[in-house]
């Protein structure tokens, strides 16, 4: 009950219909167990995953907004209502329960939630029986299920109305820290910033509850990836908030420069060695003779480098053997089927400039999901895929 109460909107009180979804969430993992569904979660992966559908449940019941705001902003982003999944648009109920947001919350929640199984097919036949399970439940009792009690918070709010003020930051405080759209993609966020901190002592919590605070307006989260202001426009406006004005014109980075008239214009290149590329940043860029550049990533190898004629040039290290662009020599198909998923899944890996010029190219063609030979649904899906799993280290 308490993991339950902390999901809703009234928390840390409760409402008169928590009950009946609580036995709702504690029923779909009951069916769960009896029907050996999901059997490579551990039970308590299973119960966050019930919570998180249920929460999506309430959500469609009323029309709180949250989930209505995702499969818009998918729509404009992608030209689609879901990542992965066949939609009928036409059959498509907007604001009610649909198989294939069952789906798709299903994939979502046990992935961003069990790191062993992190990075898992949509398709997974054990990840679909499950959903559809679950789903017929949620469609029995679907007419008779209570309207949720303080899940309609998102209405009639105007978004800079005074009078407003204070529920929307209500809002946007409960989306960040306990919304069930959001929580899970920034729970990997969530346990690196608690593993810098002695948890055990004052002191630790205190700055904990500092960092916390200050992510909520640095950090996107959810599985788009986006910002608590962008979430709460989306939710209460139906849009995007306003873009920002285009900068001043900068000028042109001097490594960008002497990069592109050393490669013929190409603007990214790849090293085998450590000692061909400091060569080249001597020979090209212009670096000291006789110096061992950039020494920290003399054991490295498989480099990339990138420029952009406004923010200079970045480096990526053993990443080169994933990247199928004309000219790589690094490139390596069998090491790429292995291993090229993990620019778009593991943090860090790979610098976000490159993974989306990269992608745009159709550089990656070799990426999939572990177990699945259906590399279509990671080329269409890159952007999503990459949002959802790299967060901060992708949209910033």
């Amino acid at each position: 009950m308490q993991q339950f109460i902390l999901r809703q909107p009234a928390a840390p009180e409760e409402t008169s219909t928590d009950k009946y979804y609580l036995d709702l969430a504690n029923r779909l993992v009951k069916i769960a167990s009896e029907r050996n569904l999901f059997p490579s979660y551990p039970e308590k992966v299973v119960e966050r995953a019930a919570m998180g559908l249920v929460g999506y449940y309430q959500d469609v019941i009323c029309d709180a907004g949250i989930w209505r705001s995702f499969i818009t902003e998918n729509k404009r982003l992608y030209g689609k209502i879901l990542p992965f999944y066949e939609v009928n648009e036409e059959k498509y109920q907007h604001t009610e329960l649909n198989r294939e947001d069952v789906r798709f919350m299903v994939w979502y929640v046990l992935s961003m939630t069990y790191e062993e199984l992190r990075v898992r097919n949509p398709l997974d036949e054990e990840l679909l029986k499950g959903a559809d399970e679950w789903w017929r439940e949620l469609e029995r009792v679907y007419d008779e299920s209570p309207m949720p009690e303080d899940y309609r918070l998102t209405h009639e709010l105007e978004i800079h109305a005074e009078e407003d003020r204070e529920v929307v930051m209500r809002l946007g405080n409960w989306l960040f820290l306990h919304c069930y759209l959001m929580t899970p993609a920034f729970a990997l966020t969530l346990s690196e910033m608690a593993w810098r901190f002695d948890l055990s002592k004052e002191e630790g919590l205190r700055n904990f509850q500092k960092e916390l605070d200050k992510s909520m307006s640095e950090q996107p989260t959810g599985p788009l990836a986006l910002y608590t202001g962008e979430w709460l426009y989306l939710i209460i406006e139906g849009k995007m908030p306003p873009e920002k004005k285009s900068k001043e014109e900068i000028a042109e980075h001097k490594y960008y420069t002497a990069f592109t008239k050393a490669t013929g214009g190409d603007v990214v290149k790849f090293f085998a060695t450590y000692e061909e590329m400091n060569r080249f940043l001597i020979d090209s860029l212009g670096w000291t003779e006789g110096e061992e550049h950039l020494p920290m990533m003399k054991k490295e190898k498989d480099f990339v480098l990138m420029v952009d004629p406004e923010r200079g040039m970045l480096i990526a290290r053993n990443v080169a053997r994933c990247i199928a662009a004309p000219g790589n020599p690094c490139y390596d198909k069998e090491y790429a089927a292995a291993h090229a998923i993990d620019l778009l899944t593991v943090r860090g890996c790979c610098p976000a400039d490159l993974v989306k010029y990269a992608c745009k190219n159709g550089w990656l063609p070799d990426a999939v999901f572990p177990g699945s030979a259906d590399h279509g649904i990671v080329v269409e899906n890159y952007d999503f895929i990459a949002r959802c799993y790299l967060q901060l280290y992708y949209r910033d």
